[in-house]
């Protein structure tokens, strides 16, 4: 069963993480305190538990947005489509793939045939979504998947990711799938995000939130300064 934290990890950004099964997939609602529109980012397999939080809360999201294509990460894309019809889903252009394709979501691997409404907006690194009050930068960190992106919130501090699968508490993504790669990987990790202010809090796709600074010092797959 779905479970349900509120972080505040920086004013006046408000952040929801509920927690579905059986992957143990964060979905995130996101909102600035005092503003009933949100972003919800991730949707994963209870949806319903994610209705209920919005609903709750008289919010209204004004987007989908997903970190990667993964079965986990996208299986309550219809859901919320269905719920609000003209909520718009965003995606890294080279994930966009996955949404309709049951094989590449891995939900085949599964014995599922897992698809979501395609793409409304294909995203670049470095573009910016500006959206429920809030303005996040996109960065490309491929590796878990090809097409992997991470949003930064850096108008607040500190500094706010919503990380998928790339970086964890301790840990960082898989990469043994077709379109994975560990170095490229550890690579992004290092470049992308160990540049960052140490205080950031990292929001991953699963498991508890962390920051930049601690996994500089305590990661034992991608060390602060270590060659692979």
């Amino acid at each position: 069963m779905a479970s349900t934290t509120l972080f505040s990890p920086a004013e006046p950004l408000q952040v929801a993480c509920i927690e579905s099964q059986p992957f143990g997939q964060n979905t995130y609602v996101a909102f600035r305190r005092g503003d009933d529109r949100c972003l919800v980012v991730d949707p994963g397999f209870e949806p319903a538990a994610i209705l209920a939080w919005i609903d709750a809360r008289r919010l209204r999201p004004e987007a989908i947005l997903l970190t990667h294509g993964h079965s986990d990460h996208i299986a309550g894309n219809a859901a919320v489509r269905n719920r609000w019809l003209a909520l718009p889903i965003l995606i890294g252009r080279h994930d966009a793939t996955k949404l309709t394709s049951p094989a590449e979501n891995l939900s085949a691997a599964f014995g599922a045939s897992l698809v979501s409404p395609p793409a409304d907006r294909l995203l670049d690194d470095g573009d910016r979504v500006d959206l429920a009050g809030l303005r996040l930068g996109v960065v490309e960190i491929p590796g878990h998947c090809r097409g992997h992106v991470v949003y930064v919130v850096d108008e607040v501090a500190p500094v706010v990711v919503f990380g998928g699968d790339v970086l964890f508490r301790e840990g960082v993504g898989r990469s043994d799938f077709a379109d994975g790669d560990a170095a490229t990987l550890a690579a992004g990790i290092r470049g992308r995000l160990y540049t960052l202010p140490d205080d950031t809090v990292v929001f991953p796709g699963h498991g508890e939130p962390t920051t930049v600074g601690h996994e500089k010092r305590h990661n034992p797959f991608v060390a602060a300064g270590t060659a692979r």
